[in-house]
């Protein structure tokens, strides 16, 4: 990039208030860029903490899942001029320290999208095992299909430059979409990496993943790849993607 990039992170979250404070702090203490928090419905104070915060809130009428929460946030981001989204949990597991590292590749013009994974840090991590057995299956899946190694494929810290905010604005997977959004950037014939990250545990909260839903979770997974191959290849950006 020839000028300072400018970068949005998108907070997705749902319920959130027992951490969204300090995963705002958090990223404010690691870089400087805007932050927006898109809050699908919460029950609980988690807009109220994030507008005492000072950074935009988006809110959701009722819970409608990351999928559309995330194109919420991409959509805010087109609309803005953002040249980078970071997505990042506000659960407090993503360490905002690794953000520049995420950046590095868009920034250098090396990727188009850049996955923190889990796997591939020194610090070794534990999840529920459905959660690791899942990402490992979907993970080999898209190696295969990408032609590239990939170790988290549902790692839910990503950055991605304008061509893919433009792409996932317009046309973003539903219920969970981070395998699927992989697949539809390299369809889209777009450069997808990974780089390692540490995790911590949830500063609050529960996770929506239970070994059940891990299962129902493969499945439809399974089924939204499916769809995405069979499509025609996505064209570049200033072209028009074929709507679902």
């Amino acid at each position: 990039m020839d000028s300072e990039p400018r970068i949005l992170v998108i907070i997705p979250a749902h319920n959130e208030a027992a951490s969204i404070g300090e995963v705002i702090a958090d990223i404010r203490a690691s870089l400087a860029a805007d932050i927006v928090v898109v809050d699908d419905g919460s029950s609980d104070g988690t807009a109220r903490i994030a507008r005492d915060a000072g950074v935009e809130v988006l809110q959701l009428p009722f819970n409608l899942g990351i999928g559309s929460t995330m194109q919420t946030g991409y959509k805010f981001a087109r609309r803005e001029g953002y040249d980078i989204a970071v997505q990042t949990d506000g659960d407090g597991q993503h360490k905002a320290a690794h953000i520049k590292e995420l950046l590095a590749p868009i920034i250098a013009g090396e990727s188009d999208m850049v996955v923190g994974s889990r796997y591939l840090s020194p610090e070794s991590y534990k999840g529920p095992f459905g959660r690791r057995a899942g990402t490992a299956l979907f993970s080999w899946v898209l190696s295969v299909l990408l032609r590239q190694r990939l170790t988290d494929a549902t790692s839910g810290f990503r950055a991605v430059n304008r061509e893919l905010i433009e792409l996932f604005a317009r046309d973003y997977p539903g219920d969970y979409p981070e395998v699927e959004a992989l697949l539809t950037a390299h369809m889209a014939r777009l450069r997808v990496r990974e780089v390692p990250v540490a995790m911590r545990p949830r500063g609050g909260g529960r996770s929506s993943i239970t070994n059940f839903h891990s299962v129902y979770y493969m499945v439809k997974v399974f089924l939204a790849l499916m769809v995405v191959i069979s499509r025609r290849r996505a064209p570049r950006s200033g072209q028009e993607v074929t709507p679902r």
